[in-house]
């Protein structure tokens, strides 16, 4: 097997998939390879937004557009360097997780693909399907499933 150039982790900001960026920036230190990491996000509308912007007042620029995303990704970005990963990149991605990582690596030629275990053992996740089962079948290329739980 040759050494992975561009490797690409999903977050969601929670601390499972910050293990999953930790564990993807570590291979991509040793790879010396290009970590692409990319948060899935679905803006808030109508309602819900409108809730959202009348208690946050002025800090409702934090729920409109990607700004959650942009957020999760800064603290990625600065976890992954912390592991020695040089060459870092963060992609906000307006879409559900499987197709936004599955559509990503295909758009950024990624090697590999790394997300977290986070839902592989859960009832929900045997029955309705878990994000890593289903980019592991729908990546189209290697997929590291990284123990995050």
């Amino acid at each position: 097997m040759s050494s992975y150039r561009v490797i690409m982790v999903g977050t969601d900001g929670s601390e499972s998939s910050f293990a999953a960026v930790e564990g993807a920036a570590r291979l991509a230190a040793a790879c010396r390879a290009e970590l692409v990491i990319v948060c899935a996000y679905q803006p808030m509308r109508g309602p819900e937004l409108s809730r959202a912007q009348d208690q946050l007042g002025a800090e409702a620029y934090q729920v409109v557009g990607s700004a959650p995303a942009e957020e999760t990704l800064r603290a990625a970005r600065d976890r992954a360097r912390d592991q020695g990963a040089l060459d870092v990149r963060s992609l906000a991605v307006q879409d559900d997780p499987v197709p936004a990582l599955v559509n990503t690596a295909a758009d950024q030629a990624a090697d590999l693909l790394v997300v977290g275990n986070r839902g592989l053992r859960s009832l929900a996740g045997r029955i309705l399907g878990s994000v890593p089962a289903d980019i592991a079948r729908k990546a189209g290329r290697d997929v590291l499933i990284v123990h995050t739980t």
